[in-house]
């Protein structure tokens, strides 16, 4: 990481659990300011992260699915400004080998608005509270491209994780003149609670060199999709 990051600010929006705590953990590891979000109160683990690290963790609360807590939030860190902002939170909802088609209508909805329009609308509220040097970062996935579905499966997770792609390049069209890095990562399949016990990484094998990806991009302008190890994936 820079040697900066001492004194860099994040904001981790969904760091209640899997990636989202782990890229919190990593970052205080590294001597960062860490804001971590969770939706409700916070779990044992990040409980446990703020009381090791007092003077440089703190929890605060937002459902992204709830466009008013977001502008709250938003609210709460006016006069702050940030270095990076990393919006984390996502769901998959259906089985791996279920059609679109066949997945209920709640399912859909909800994968589409947490993983899409709430992420977004996450960035558009928190944009302002980023250092115009800082960097803007969402969790995509390797399943939103497009040219690299071969397989199938995961297919209404996958559709939510291209239209967050597609929004971030609108959003990035309209911003290209101004400052921040702009970044989707794409991690790989990590065994998390939402990726499954058949995923082929571990979290320590995943978030490290997603985290000196996020880093190493600093400074750098315009829109990446990129895996964990900062190479490009296709669109």
């Amino acid at each position: 990481m820079h040697t900066s990051a001492g004194r860099a600010s994040v904001l981790i929006v969904g760091a209640s659990r899997g990636l989202g705590f782990a890229i919190a953990q990593e970052y205080a590891a590294r001597g960062a300011r860490v804001i971590a979000t969770a939706r409700r109160e916070a779990p044992p683990a990040l409980a446990a992260l703020r009381e090791r690290h007092p003077d440089r963790v703190e929890i605060e609360h937002v459902d992204i699915d709830d466009p008013a807590q977001i502008d709250a939030l938003s609210t709460r860190l006016r006069g702050r400004t940030l270095d990076l902002l990393f919006v984390v939170a996502g769901v998959s909802l259906a089985p791996v080998d279920q059609p679109a088609a066949d997945i209920a209508t709640e399912a859909f909805v909800r994968t589409m608005t947490t993983n899409a329009l709430g992420v977004m609308r996450t960035v558009e509220r928190l944009a302002d509270r980023v250092a115009a040097s800082g960097t803007i970062a969402v969790m995509s996935s390797g399943q939103g491209s497009v040219a690299n579905n071969t397989s199938g499966g995961f297919e209404v997770y996958r559709a939510s994780k291209a239209a967050l792609n597609q929004l971030m390049r609108s959003y990035a069209a309209r911003h290209a003149e101004e400052g921040p890095t702009l970044l989707l990562l794409a991690p790989g399949w990590v065994r998390t609670d939402m990726g499954g016990a058949a995923a082929g990484l571990e979290i320590h094998e995943a978030i490290p060199p997603l985290v000196d990806t996020v880093e190493a991009q600093s400074g750098t302008p315009g829109l990446r999709y990129l895996d964990r190890h900062g190479a490009t994936v296709p669109w």
